[in-house]
This record gives C-alpha cells, sequence and structure tokens, in this order.
C-alpha cells in the first residue's frame, strides 16, 4: 500500500479545494436530525428534495467549485475580471446542477457561498484562517458583476419585501453569522465533548438564533422566522444537542417549522461554508486555530 501511495499523483489546489466544498455539502445534507430540512430521515418540510437528490446536486458542483479555485490561481488577486469570472462560472454550474436536479433548486445559495470562499482560498492557501479567508470573499462579494442578468429569485424577492439583509449581504460583511456564531459554536460544543455530529447541529443551531433566513421568510413569513430563531435559541439554553432536554427542545422546534413548512435553507448553506471553513486548515496541510 506504501508504494502503490507513492506513485498516486498529488492533487492539485484546485482539486483539493472542490474536494473540500463537495464534502461539506454531503456533510451537511446528511447531517440528522435537522429541523424542518432534508435529512437522513426524511425530506423536512421539502416535497421536491431527498438526501440522495442533495448528494448528487453536491456532486454535480465538484466542476464549478474546481474552475473557480482555478480562476482565482490564474487572476492571482481580488479584482472585477476575477468576480466576473466566478459570477459566469457560478451561472454555467447552476445550469448544471438544475441539470442534474430536474429543475429543483438544491444548492443556488451554496454555489454563491460556496464559491467565494473556494476563490478566496485559492487566492492565497497559506492564509487559510476564518478571519482572512472571509475577509478575502467579502472583498469579492462587494464587487457587482457587470454581466450578471437582473436576477430573479425567491431570496432577493424576500429581502425586498421585508426589507432584510440576505445572502448576498452575508458574504458581503464576510459571513458574520459563520465568524460569529457557527464556528465558536463548534469550538465550545467539541470542547464540551459532545460528539461532531452534536456540534455540528449545534453551529447550525447557533446560525439560526439570528439569521434573517429568507428561505423561512418565503416559506412561513416572519412567523416562521420567530419560530427558528427563538426554537433555536431554547435548543442551545437547554444544553445543545447532546443534552436530553436540548433533543427535546429540538424536536420541538422539527414539528414547529414542519408544520410552517418553514425550511432553513440559507441557515444550511451557511452550515456548508462553515463546515468548509473549518476543515480548510487541515485539508491544506495547516495547524487549526481558533478564531
Amino acid at each position: 500500500m506504501s508504494a502503490l501511495k507513492r506513485h498516486l499523483p498529488e492533487q492539485s489546489l484546485a482539486d483539493r479545494l472542490a474536494d473540500l466544498a463537495v464534502e461539506a455539502l454531503i456533510n451537511e445534507a446528511e447531517l440528522s436530525p435537522k429541523p424542518a430540512l432534508v435529512d437522513r430521515r426524511s425530506s423536512g418540510a421539502h416535497r421536491d428534495m431527498h438526501l440522495g437528490l442533495m448528494q448528487a446536486s453536491a456532486l454535480s458542483l465538484w466542476p464549478t467549485f474546481q474552475q473557480m479555485a482555478d480562476a482565482a490561481l490564474e487572476h492571482g488577486d481580488v479584482g472585477q475580471a476575477l468576480r466576473e469570472t466566478l459570477g459566469r462560472l457560478g451561472r454555467e454550474g447552476e445550469a448544471d446542477m438544475l441539470r442534474t436536479t430536474g429543475g429543483v433548486n438544491t444548492h443556488r445559495g451554496a454555489i454563491w457561498a460556496l464559491g467565494l470562499l473556494v476563490a478566496a482560498a485559492a487566492l492565497d492557501a497559506d492564509d487559510a484562517t476564518p478571519a482572512g479567508l472571509c475577509q478575502r470573499a467579502a472583498r469579492l462579494a462587494r464587487i457587482d458583476d457587470r454581466h450578471a442578468a437582473p436576477a430573479a429569485s425567491h431570496g432577493l424577492e424576500v429581502t425586498r419585501r421585508y426589507g432584510v439583509a440576505g445572502a448576498r449581504e452575508q458574504a458581503r460583511q464576510g459571513f458574520p453569522a459563520i465568524t460569529g456564531y457557527a464556528l465558536p459554536q463548534l469550538q465550545r460544543s467539541r470542547a464540551a465533548a459532545s460528539g461532531e455530529q452534536n456540534a455540528r447541529l449545534d453551529a447550525l443551531l447557533a446560525i439560526m438564533t439570528t439569521l434573517t433566513d429568507t428561505c423561512v421568510l418565503h416559506r412561513a413569513g416572519f412567523e416562521g422566522l420567530h419560530a427558528m430563531q427563538h426554537g433555536a435559541q431554547r435548543v442551545l439554553e437547554a444544553g445543545g444537542s447532546a443534552s436530553l432536554a436540548g433533543r427535546r427542545e429540538l424536536h420541538v422546534l422539527d414539528r414547529q417549522l414542519t408544520e410552517l413548512n418553514a425550511s432553513a435553507g440559507g441557515a444550511a448553506d451557511l452550515l456548508a461554508a462553515c463546515l468548509f471553513i473549518d476543515g480548510l486548515e487541515p485539508a491544506l496541510g495547516h495547524p487549526s486555530r481558533s478564531l
């Protein structure tokens, strides 16, 4: 086996980043029990999605992430040219995803978030810290794509209707839901020996406590958003996913959001981005550091 390994070609940086992005999407999809989201148990509040579809969608996006990383390596710095190349690749990747899923929007928001992070990682692989990575991603997100057609999505419609910040603003601010809530909670739950799956669930819940999730707003309005935020806070205050009281609150939240048809797709996309950031330094051979 060791002789075989010596003859295996070393992966390029772009390949490793694409692998990590797809792995983050699959790990998010398989994480269970997520409230009202597709997981190993069920389709949650969705009638048009299931775990196999989410996995196939994630795998279909590998070439997109690989090309985004290569584009960042080719351009070499944050600028208009790279931003517009990423926009084009994202639109092409979305079309590939929709062909794979039969028209079901499984990962549109994740293409935006992970695409920025993959490019940011490729731009400076020596600085894979959450702070440095998210700062570079934010600089990219703040550049307008002059070639993008006027967008028509549920998320943008909701941001206009309710006057809330959506996925674009989250990226432009450097993903505060991840750096300020998800990653610190992930580290706290790991330190408490909660187990990796529970730690990831707690990270998702930490995102849900404050995020103005446009997927939830689109499906269930402010009633659904308040149920998500307050319910997630109750789980964490009860001891998190690894505690009996916290698990009971998690089941209550799952029932509430499912009855409201309120799927927190925005929070799920940010959890996948969180898992990508969390795994980046180990994937690149750097020692992991705290925030």
